[in-house]
């Protein structure tokens, strides 16, 4: 008599919570990280902007807040980039956090710090 194999009903269970669990934290939490490296991505534009090397804050501020409407960033303002000068370019970072609620009373606290440089 062969005996049989495959996958008992509490073993596919255990598989079907744990991959429902874990795209359930991807779909919470992948929004965020698209978010940053969207942010990550306009500050090299930014920074690589010929027009921009010598500009003024206010000019700075209106193409930080054009782009920003363009790419849809809700994270930071123009007031949480901080702009340094390096060489004969610029700088572009920041620093800011996303919480996001999982279930219950638990959530997740993610830290994020783009920056323009390669």
């Amino acid at each position: 008599m062969n005996s049989q194999r495959g996958i008992t009903i509490t073993g596919f269970l255990v598989f079907a919570v744990l991959l429902i669990s874990a795209l359930l934290l991807g779909f919470k939490i992948g929004p965020a990280y698209m978010e940053y490296h969207t942010i990550q991505k306009m500050f090299r534009a930014l920074a690589s902007e010929p027009s921009l090397k010598n500009a003024t804050r206010g000019e700075f501020n209106s193409a930080f807040n054009a782009r920003a409407g363009v790419d849809n960033v809700k994270a930071i303002t123009y007031d949480d980039v901080q702009i340094d000068k390096e060489g004969d370019g610029i700088v572009l970072s920041a620093e800011y956090s996303v919480r996001v609620p999982l279930f219950g009373n638990l959530s997740a606290l993610m830290e994020f710090r783009p920056t323009s440089r390669p």
